[in-house]
């Protein structure tokens, strides 16, 4: 009987120490996986829509609604339907968020997108 209790005290311990190992903290962190930085730019675009376009004198006339105006001499290219339909260079006069441009290259339509380069 001594024995037997022996045993089962002995056992016991063993199985008491081996759970306290398993839950004992090592201290070291598990490394967290980091995202890569963001990446922000500025758009310095000069987003703007063909209001008119006199195919007589081959100019248009330019909204930029609210952005910055382009600077006289400027080349912009037209787009109609996402591709590129012509190239016009900022001649001027100006009026509130409306420029004229001659058209260089290319044809122009009322509500063409145009851009810089």
């Amino acid at each position: 009987m001594k024995l037997l209790v022996g045993m089962t005290l002995a056992l016991s311990g063993a199985v008491l120490a081996g759970c306290a190992a398993a839950q004992k903290n090592t201290g070291a962190a598990t490394p967290r996986p980091t995202a890569p930085p963001a990446i922000i730019t500025v758009d310095n675009s000069l987003p703007a829509k063909v209001v008119d376009y006199n195919a007589l004198g081959r100019f248009v006339v330019l909204n930029f609604s609210g952005a910055r105006l382009p600077k006289s001499g400027q080349i912009l290219s037209i787009y109609h339907d996402g591709l590129k339909a012509g190239e016009v260079k900022i001649t001027g006069p100006e009026q509130e968020d409306n420029v004229v441009a001659d058209l260089l290259s290319g044809t122009a339509e009322a509500g063409d997108e145009v851009r810089d380069q």
